[in-house]
């Protein structure tokens, strides 16, 4: 069997070399990276086509082909389109039919088609959508996160739905999105709980019924076992001497339990809930010292030009925090600069009996917390979205209101005291139901069921003019409709 992965935005090499860089890394790159090489070690012909870029400023990108160690089955295929240089993914979207015709003239080059095609996010699912269009070749569409979701966390009303509109495309978004998941032969989602609220949306009426069982296989994504592992590598004996350092230079009573938060620097992930929760709580100080992964930081608040605007605004109100409670020689900030070195950092801070933080306002899955507990650091993590459902509704691990300062504190406290316990039920849920295999196992189970047979319906979504490039405009009357009635 031959399946291909279409994701357009990000990128994949073999040496990962950009994968926490950038808010179109990260994730879901590792969640496609991963999914692809446990099919391909079940004998799957697998082709990952992302965009090939042409830029000196991203030479990893620049060649046609690319490929991982050892998994001769697996080939990383660089379409050019969109021009040479780097976009951002909100700058794609006019370029996805090229995108979709370019796979195909790859295809019939070498005188092979896919027996299926994966598409991750709504870019690659309308590319999916529009080369099904063609081909008749089914798709399944994973979402990742839906832009009905990010509206609504970003407090998107009719008043300034254009302005965002212009930054993050979500009227082209939202559209490719319910075309999409109404044109899939399936939508995977890794959890019910994702089914339900996200694809429930009324953003989405329409296009899903949230209902139809033959639509939705719930399938959590999982954790490479084999780099979160609790079992020393190499690699600790020279990245804990760097952890040290950083230790050494920022905190003064470095034999206290840990508060480790580890996640892109975003505002709906919600640093500054733990930041805030910590400056308040002169328990959780006496109990703990704080620490936070930003990537690139490698002096703390002096590396900081280096960051984003956006992230600049975050660790600057940080810093604030730190300097109004008196907070020095209690949180340090540095770089982990990649997996190894974040499963590395883990494995450290269990020997100090840490607890890993997820505040995040909303987290669709939260692969992290899931990694972090299979090192064996005890989780405490946002109650909204997946973790109240990849943890069991805090029987593997603590929940928080990620809007309530007390309840983060609470939580926070209630790990450190229990990391014991925490930390071999974390540990226990992960072996058993998320890792990688698992998760690969039951995308080629689901295709090949599918595929055995195949549903055809006559009634899908039109795909949008838009993704044709023609010149008439995507629909948004659906949205401000939406957005007048919302309070």
């Amino acid at each position: 069997m031959r399946i291909a992965f279409f994701n357009p935005q990000g990128n994949f090499d073999k040496n990962n070399s950009r994968l926490t860089e950038h808010p179109d890394f990260g994730g879901q790159l590792i969640y496609v990276r991963e999914v692809a090489m446990e099919l391909s070690k079940l004998g799957v012909d697998v082709d990952i086509f992302t965009r090939k870029i042409i830029d000196k400023n991203w030479p990893e990108f620049m060649d046609d082909f690319d490929y991982y160690e050892g998994y001769n089955n697996l080939k990383i295929i660089r379409i050019p389109f969109g021009g040479n240089k780097f976009l951002r993914k909100e700058l794609l979207w006019p370029h996805l039919k090229e995108f979709a015709e370019d796979i195909l003239k790859y295809y019939d080059s070498i005188g092979k088609m896919p027996d299926f095609v994966t598409t991750h996010y709504g870019d690659g699912g309308i590319t999916g959508a529009i080369f099904e269009n063609i081909t008749h070749i089914p798709f399944s569409f994973t979402a990742h996160s839906l832009g009905a979701q990010k509206m609504d966390k970003l407090g998107i009303n009719k008043f300034n739905f254009d302005e965002y509109d212009e930054e993050y495309n979500f009227s082209i978004r939202i559209n490719a999105e319910r075309v999409s998941m109404n044109r899939s032969a399936f939508n995977i989602v890794s959890t019910n709980l994702e089914r339900f609220e996200q694809y429930g949306h009324q953003l989405y009426d329409g296009a899903i019924d949230v209902n139809d069982d033959s639509k939705f296989k719930v399938i959590p994504p999982g954790v490479n076992v084999k780099t979160f592992s609790s079992e020393n590598k190499e690699l600790d004996n020279v990245f804990w001497n760097e952890i040290e350092k950083y230790l050494i230079r920022d905190i003064e009573n470095r034999e206290k339990q840990y508060i480790i938060v580890s996640s892109r620097v975003d505002e709906k992930k919600n640093h500054l809930g733990v930041v805030r929760a910590y400056a308040k709580s002169k328990e959780l100080q006496k109990m703990a010292n704080l620490v936070i992964f930003v990537r690139g930081l490698k002096n703390g608040f002096e590396d900081i030009n280096k960051l984003s605007e956006k992230e600049k605004k975050i660790i600057g109100e940080i810093e604030r925090i730190v300097e109004d409670h008196d907070l020095y020689g209690k949180v340090s900030l540095f770089d982990v600069p990649g997996q190894d070195e974040l499963a590395s950092a883990y494995r450290y801070f269990v020997r100090k009996k840490s607890v890993f933080v997820l505040p995040a306002f909303y987290e669709p899955f939260g692969l992290a917390p899931i990694e972090a507990a299979a090192v064996g650091l005890a989780v405490v993590a946002t109650k909204n979205g997946g973790p109240m459902e990849s943890f069991d509704k805090g029987k593997y691990g603590v929940l928080i209101d990620p809007f309530d300062i007390k309840d983060i504190e609470k939580g926070i406290l209630d790990g450190l005291k229990n990391f014991d316990k925490y930390s071999e039920l974390g540990k226990k849920r992960v072996l058993e139901n998320y890792t990688w295999e698992i998760t690969a196992k039951r995308y080629l189970k689901s295709i090949e069921e599918y595929l055995k047979k195949p549903i055809r319906k006559e009634n899908y979504l039109k795909i949008p003019g838009y993704f044709f490039n023609e010149k008439n405009e995507v629909d948004k009357s659906f949205i401000l409709k939406y957005l007048k009635k919302a309070k």
